[in-house]
C-alpha cells in the first residue's frame, strides 16, 4: 500500500524579516519533485526488485528538489546512534546505497508534482523552469571542468552547481508572488542588481538563505564548502562559480558581453589558451 501523496505547502505573499525567519519556512520533506522524475519512480517502482542504487542515481541526480530531499534524510539518519557515521554522504548514489531501495521508494515516490503545485500560476511555473534550466546547463558545465582538471570529487561539484541556486526554485515554489516582484523589478531595470532586488523584496540575499539552509539541513560539508563564493579561493569554488557564471551569461545565448571575461577565467581553471577554451565551451553546451 503506498502512501498518499504529500500534502501542499504552505505559500507566503510577503517576506520574513530575516534569514533565520525564512529558513523556518522551508521543510526538505515536503518539497514536491518534478512530474518526469516521479513518472520515473513510478515505472521504476513497478521493477523494485531489478531496480539499484546505481540505476536510480541519474533520475535523482537530475532533480535539485528529490537531491535536496534525499541529503537531508541522510543527515537525519546519520544523527541517529545505530547509523554509521564514520563519514559524511556526499553523493546520491552512496546516499541511496544508506537509504535502501525500498525505503527510498516509500519516502519519495509520492511526493508531491512541481507542475500540479504551481499549474494555476504559469508565470511561476515558467520562472521556476527558468532557473531549473540554467542549473542543469551550469552543472554541465562544471561537470566538464571537474573532468578536464581530473578532480576527484566530480560528482560532489556536479551536485553543488546543481544546487547553487535551489533557493530560487524555492521561493518560485513557495513565494512566487515575490518571486514575479523580483522579476518585474529587474525587468524594469536591466542593470539592477540580484542582490539589491532581493534585499528589497526579501529582507535577505539569497545565497545567506541558501548556506543558512544547507547547515540546517546538515548537508555533507564538502557540498556546502563547494556552493559557498566566500570561499572562492578553493578551486572547486571556482569550478562551480565559474560554471554558474557562465550559464546564466549564456542563458539567451553567446553574445552577453561579459562572456570574453568569462572565458578567460575558465581558460585559467582549465589550464588552456583562449581559443580552445572557446571552442570546448561550445562543445559542451550542444
Amino acid at each position: 500500500m503506498t502512501t498518499p501523496p504529500a500534502a501542499r505547502p504552505l505559500t507566503y505573499a510577503t517576506p520574513a524579516h530575516d534569514v533565520a525567519g525564512w529558513a523556518r519556512r522551508f521543510d526538505p520533506m515536503a518539497m514536491p519533485i518534478l512530474a518526469d522524475t516521479a513518472a520515473t519512480l513510478q515505472s521504476l517502482r513497478e521493477n523494485e526488485d531489478e531496480v539499484d542504487a546505481h540505476l536510480l542515481t541519474e533520475t535523482v541526480a537530475a532533480d535539485p528538489l528529490l537531491t535536496l530531499k534525499l541529503l537531508s534524510h541522510v543527515a537525519s539518519l546519520q544523527r541517529r546512534s545505530h547509523f554509521d557515521t564514520r563519514g559524511d554522504i556526499e553523493t546520491v548514489t552512496a546516499a541511496l546505497v544508506m537509504v535502501g531501495i525500498a525505503p527510498f521508494f516509500r519516502l519519495f515516490a509520492d511526493s508531491s508534482v512541481v507542475e500540479d503545485w504551481l499549474g494555476d500560476q504559469p508565470e511561476a511555473l515558467e520562472g521556476f523552469r527558468k532557473v531549473l534550466i540554467r542549473a542543469h546547463r551550469a552543472a554541465n558545465f562544471a561537470t566538464a571542468f571537474a573532468v578536464h582538471r581530473m578532480d576527484h570529487d566530480v560528482a560532489v561539484i556536479r551536485e553543488a552547481a546543481l544546487l547553487h541556486d535551489f533557493t530560487e526554485l524555492l521561493l518560485w515554489l513557495h513565494a512566487p508572488t515575490l518571486a514575479l516582484e523580483i522579476a518585474r523589478l529587474q525587468a524594469e531595470d536591466p542593470a539592477l542588481r540580484s542582490v539589491v532586488a532581493q534585499e528589497r523584496v526579501l529582507n535577505i540575499h539569497l545565497p545567506d538563505l541558501q548556506q543558512a539552509l544547507m547547515t540546517q539541513w546538515r548537508l555533507p560539508p564538502l557540498l556546502v564548502k563547494i556552493t559557498n563564493a566566500r570561499q572562492s579561493e578553493s578551486v572547486q569554488v571556482r569550478n562551480v562559480l565559474l560554471a554558474i557564471r557562465l550559464a546564466r551569461h549564456t542563458s539567451s545565448g553567446w553574445d552577453n558581453p561579459a562572456i570574453p571575461d568569462d572565458i578567460v577565467e575558465i581558460a585559467s581553471l582549465l589550464n588552456m589558451r583562449i581559443e580552445p577554451t572557446w571552442a570546448l565551451l561550445r562543445d559542451i553546451d550542444e
